[in-house]
């Protein structure tokens, strides 16, 4: 059985495997390029609770004809009971709104532990529907808010009362019934923290899991309350929908800057996160035997990351020229196997010479889906222990050359240069999301957040340099003493240099940051699809589509959902797998 420390073993020493290495994997534009995987958050939850047969109903369900009310579903998982509590009230279109700052939704939910009896479903209803405002227990592990789709939910439910199916082509523009505008956990509201819940709960041990496994129930309920409308709209003429067209139905997420501050202030398990990815690819450009099954699987992977990006419908114009650019990767990396493949390494090495950023990660996800036996076990440790320690009895001398080894990306970065610390990070009080300020107009630098570590980075070093020269000889200790505010940025330095990856190597004070790179690297590691960019701040994307349904449990499960395409209008299959 795999262990940690056998993982910790395979990516050091004399006989370690090839890793990428940090200043190829960390650059923020191909962090910006990557592409979900089987070790994407949604995978796991989803292998899970279908390996582990979950047994989830409704215990309640008392919605009235047009769908509002309450809802509840019982969860019995492989080591616990939890339920899933859904609100849903009538919302106008001038009231529904995704920002943060929205104070009513479509519909409000809660994961909760253990049973929800009718006094403890009462103190839900008084505060779940109020969000931020409300407070919790820490029996609930997530609390979350969606909104309906304008151009879908009325749409779909018309055409099965019609007793007809939806148009797979417009489902295709828009994936989603319903959209998240937040997900909450990890003690926010009086919730259990991530401590209780990784080592009390072992169903949601791993990073995410509860706050993806209520996105995939919220997925399951729009699909179940739109039939329920539509059913006591027209009972004569209604039909059900078609189980793949309903597989090929998500949940929609609109991601702001709020997520970007994440990947900077949790650096440890950033780290956990690419070393266990990169670890995988290691594994495979080892290990992994190249046969005619393998080289069959690879050609329609590729086919269909194809078709899934030629069925990615989107009006931002960057992103447009993107998924053009990965339609030519893919032909391109077409060509160069119609030969045959003999060679990842070679693969991999060719396409970084010929192929965008993000056909570049694509390869890796589609290689990493070919191996699961070599990949899969890893998810099991993609957590870390986050803390920052300061070592004071650190020379000087050590320290300094801690900084030119793993800091070089910093120290590279002329932050003299016209624009290079133009913008500074801040949180808006009024509207309680991060913010872009520009700093020769904005008023607030004093109040920004610390996300230029390069720059921080570079202020240290300086005056360690500085600070070197009069006094060779000191400790860390010494230097903290008269220089204190420095203590965050080295306690850092001293930190991270024990870790492969986990720092972003970029300027974040620069004015022509992209952003967009922090949300989609981060949404990357969750397992959305189908980024839809409404500007350079906020993104809207898709989650868990092509994923098996609530009713598929049970059934042979075969875990190939990555990149889904839309089924055919006419095809009254019902496989679990639409891709194949």
């Amino acid at each position: 059985m795999t262990t940690l420390t056998t993982i910790q073993n395979s990516l050091r020493g004399e006989h370690a495997l090839p890793l990428r290495p940090a200043e190829q994997v960390m650059k923020l534009e191909r962090l910006g390029a990557l592409h979900q995987s089987r070790l994407s958050f949604m995978r796991s939850i989803v292998r899970r609770m279908m390996r582990e047969r979950w047994q989830i109903s409704f215990r309640r369900f008392d919605l009235d004809d047009q769908g509002y009310g309450t809802a509840i579903y019982e969860i019995k998982a492989a080591h616990g009971l939890f339920n899933f509590v859904i609100f849903s009230n009538y919302l106008s279109d001038e009231a529904r709104n995704d920002r943060v700052v929205a104070t009513q939704w479509d519909l409000t939910m809660a994961l909760v532990d253990g049973e929800v009896d009718d006094l403890y479903l009462e103190k839900l209803r008084q505060n779940v529907p109020k969000q931020e405002a409300g407070r919790v227990d820490s029996r609930v592990f997530v609390l979350s808010r969606a909104n309906r789709s304008a151009r879908n939910f009325n749409y779909v439910v018309d055409q099965l009362a019609q007793g007809e199916q939806p148009d797979v082509q417009k489902i295709a523009e828009v994936g989603y019934l319903y959209r998240t505008t937040a997900v909450y956990g990890s003690g926010k509201l009086g919730m259990a923290d991530w401590e209780k819940v990784q080592t009390r709960y072992p169903d949601f041990a791993r990073p995410f899991a509860a706050e993806m496994f209520v996105c995939l129930m919220l997925r399951n309920f729009s699909l179940t309350q739109a039939e329920h409308i539509a059913r006591h709209r027209t009972p004569d003429t209604f039909q059900p929908m078609r189980d793949d067209i309903k597989r090929y139905f998500g949940i929609g997420n609109s991601t702001g800057l709020g997520m970007a501050p994440y990947l900077v202030n949790h650096p440890h398990l950033i780290n956990q996160w690419v070393e266990m990815r990169e670890l995988a690819l290691a594994r495979v450009r080892v290990l992994g035997q190249i046969d005619s099954r393998i080289r069959e699987r690879f050609d329609q992977l590729l086919q269909r990351c194809r078709r899934h990006t030629e069925q990615t419908v989107t009006e931002d114009s960057w992103q447009s020229d993107n998924n053009q650019q990965v339609l030519d990767d893919i032909q391109a990396l077409c060509h160069q196997t119609e030969a045959g493949i003999n060679s990842w390494n070679k693969l991999i090495e060719w396409s970084e010479n010929h192929c965008s950023l993000q056909g570049q990660e694509l390869l890796v996800s589609v290689i990493l889906e070919l191996y699961p036996e070599l990949v899969d076990d890893l998810e099991d440790y993609q957590a870390a222990e986050e803390f920052m320690d300061l070592d004071p009895l650190m020379p000087l001398e050590q320290l300094k050359v801690q900084i030119e080894t793993c800091y070089g990306w910093a120290l590279d970065i002329d932050f003299s240069a016209p624009g290079a610390k133009d913008i500074f990070w801040y949180r808006s009080e009024e509207k309680m999301e991060p913010r872009l300020g520009e700093s020769a107009a904005d008023q607030g630098q004093e109040k920004q957040m610390a996300l230029g570590v390069g720059y921080a980075v570079r202020r240290c070093y300086d005056q360690l340099c500085e600070y070197i020269e009069q006094n060779p000889n000191h400790t860390t200790a010494r230097f903290m003493v008269a220089c204190p505010k420095r203590r965050g940025i080295v306690r850092r330095i001293q930190s991270m240099c024990r870790c492969l990856y986990g720092d972003i190597q970029a300027n974040l004070l620069d004015r022509d940051i992209l952003p967009m790179h922090l949300l989609r690297a981060k949404l990357a590691f969750f397992g959305v699809s189908k980024f839809d960019p409404k500007s350079k701040l906020w993104v809207r994307n898709t989650m868990f589509q092509g994923a098996p349904l609530l009713e598929d449990i049970g059934k042979p499960f075969n875990d190939d959902w990555f990149m889904p395409l839309a089924p055919e209008q006419d095809s009254g299959s019902d496989n679990l797998s639409a891709n194949r």
